[in-house]
Formats: C-alpha cells, sequence, structure tokens
C-alpha cells in the first residue's frame, strides 16, 4: 500500500468522479483508476461503487475514508515536523470559496502566503456555501469563504468579514421604486429573483421570511448578482441582493433596503478548531488583508458580481456530479 494510492482513493472519493480526481493530482485518468484497482485488490474489496454514472464509496470504502485521511495527514505532519526544525512550512492547503467569488483580499492573503511559504501547495476549489461547509467538517476544505446568516456553522471557528443587510432592486417605474420603505410582505404578488438554495443569500432571505410566516413567489433564480440585475431590469421580478451586491446596479435599478429584515447577509472565513500550521499561518494573512481592505473601504470588503458582499454559486456549479455520461471510470 502506497501513500499515493491512498491520496488518489481520497481524491476520487472526495470528487465522485474519477476525471475530476485526476485532473485534482495532476495525472491522467488511468493511472488514478490502475492504482485504485491494485489498492482494492491489496485490501481485498472494492472501495467505490462503478455501476452508476458517480463513483460512490461502498462499505468498505467509507470504512477505509477516515484512515486514509488520517494516514495522509500523518505523513505531512512528519514533513512538517522536519520543517519546523528548519522553520519552514510545507504541505498542501484546499482553499473553498463560493462559484464566482472576486473577494480580492483573499487573493491577496493567498498571494502573500504564497511569497512566504512556497512550500506549501495551494489547491483552490469553488461550490456553494453549504457544500463548503460540509468540505471543512469533513476535512477536505482546510478554509473556506462562504456566505451564511449565521455568524458560525456549528463546530467551526469563523471570521466575519462582511456583515450587511438585503436590499430589492428594480427597475425604474416599478410598483416599489416609488415606496420610500420596503418589507417583506411588499413582495406578495411580485415574483421574486434570488439566488438559489445552498447559498447565504439565499438562506437569509428564507429564514427572514419564515419568521414571518411568509412564502414569497420564487421566480427565478440565478448564482451570479449580474444575472439576477439583468432579469430584475427587464422586468420579470424583484432582485433581492446584498447592499453591496446592489450598488453596482443603481444606475439602471432602483434599490430599496428591506425595511423589516434584520437578520445580517454576512461573509465569513470559516475553519476547523484543529488546524496546522500552514492553516494558521493563511488565517493570519487573511485577517491583514482583510482588515486592511477594511481601512480602505469603511462600507466593507465587496466581491464582484458575487454573493459578496456574499459570492454565490451558480446553479450549474451546485452540482457535484459531472453532467457527462458513462462508468465513473470513464469520466
Amino acid at each position: 500500500m502506497e501513500l499515493r494510492q491512498l491520496a488518489y482513493f481520497v481524491a476520487v472519493a472526495e470528487e465522485q468522479n474519477f476525471t475530476r480526481a485526476a485532473e485534482r493530482v495532476h495525472i491522467s485518468q488511468s493511472g488514478v483508476s490502475a492504482q485504485i484497482r491494485r489498492l482494492e485488490h491489496e485490501l481485498g474489496a472494492e472501495l467505490f461503487d462503478r455501476s452508476a454514472r458517480t463513483a460512490t464509496l461502498t462499505a468498505a470504502g467509507e470504512a477505509a475514508l477516515a484512515p486514509a485521511r488520517a494516514a495522509l495527514a500523518a505523513a505531512e505532519e512528519v514533513g512538517q515536523a522536519v520543517g519546523d526544525v528548519a522553520g519552514v512550512i510545507r504541505g498542501r492547503i484546499t482553499v473553498g470559496m463560493v462559484v464566482g467569488c472576486t473577494v480580492t483580499p483573499l487573493f491577496d492573503a493567498l498571494a502573500a502566503f504564497h511569497r512566504t511559504h512556497p512550500g506549501v501547495e495551494i489547491a483552490l476549489v469553488e461550490e456553494n456555501s453549504d457544500r463548503l461547509v460540509q468540505g471543512v467538517r469533513a476535512g477536505a476544505v482546510d478554509v473556506a469563504l462562504i456566505g451564511t446568516a449565521t455568524a458560525a456553522p456549528a463546530d467551526l471557528e469563523a471570521l466575519t468579514i462582511v456583515s450587511e443587510r438585503l436590499v430589492v432592486a428594480v427597475p425604474p417605474g416599478h410598483p416599489l421604486a416609488s415606496r420610500p420603505r420596503v418589507t417583506l410582505r411588499d413582495l406578495g404578488g411580485h415574483p421574486v429573483i434570488c439566488m438559489p438554495t445552498g447559498t447565504g443569500l439565499r438562506a437569509v432571505l428564507d429564514r427572514a421570511c419564515a419568521a414571518q410566516h411568509l412564502r414569497p413567489a420564487i421566480a427565478l433564480e440565478a448564482g451570479a448578482a449580474d444575472a439576477l440585475a439583468d432579469l430584475a431590469a427587464r422586468g420579470l421580478g424583484v432582485a433581492v441582493l446584498s447592499e453591496s451586491m446592489a450598488e453596482a446596479y443603481r444606475n439602471r435599478l432602483t434599490v430599496r433596503v428591506l425595511d423589516d429584515v434584520d437578520i445580517p447577509a454576512l461573509l465569513c472565513l470559516v475553519w476547523r478548531t484543529a488546524h496546522g500550521p500552514a492553516v494558521r499561518e493563511l488565517l493570519a494573512y487573511g485577517r491583514r488583508a482583510f482588515g486592511a481592505a477594511h481601512d480602505r473601504a469603511p462600507g466593507g470588503v465587496h466581491g464582484d458580481a458575487s454573493e459578496g458582499g456574499l459570492p454565490a454559486s451558480p446553479l450549474a456549479g451546485d452540482d457535484p456530479q459531472d453532467s457527462r455520461t458513462g462508468s465513473p471510470e470513464e469520466q
């Protein structure tokens, strides 16, 4: 049994797809398949059910996943122990962010971290907020930038980057455009355009509506602020955005704060309590980068055309399954 085989096994388990796993570990799909077949032969059991379009873990695979991750983590600790003596941080760190996110301070933090610690390989993954939280809890993601309606997901540490209110955006001439204040109840009778379920912005909207026993008519969903604004500008509904998201569209849309929504839309960095030196260092760079951004922009740190405010995932990016057909090892 080799460490690389365990690494390939964990990659396929997390990606649920042989091709994506191969891309992640930078070898051919046939190479990943061959090494996992050898691992299965040595263990005497199949680790994946290959009968469906996705590669799903068998009972044996489920049992092997945690020990495999622990073995890989232990191997990294060996290298880090030697690195600690020499004052060098090594290893691999996986950073998650919501699809379509352009939050410059995060990129600044990654760049500064890489310059100081070139021995650490940085992997970047994109998903919606719910799945990123799951990835952090499972250990597949070390640090993630997410949108959320709560200060911190249960059992995770968090650094709040942005806290702001929800707004509606409508074209001039829309009935809501002439109102000095707009409430959730005012949305009744109007089609609503918003982020999909699983994003932080949608979680805020759903929670606020549930508190008032309201069920808005969700007409259209899109994962990018540009799409929401364009749909609203064409008269297809009332777009629900965060304050910073709406700023870019004030030249063509009328923006009103949802007066009765007190739940803030949050943008947070999240990570597990137990983490290694690489994560600790990256978080230090993140705090400095986001702190500097706040100093430069009193209104907060904003993402470009995303949920950032609260960066969010396009609908197409929320499905972890590949749209291609064929056996898992052919994808």
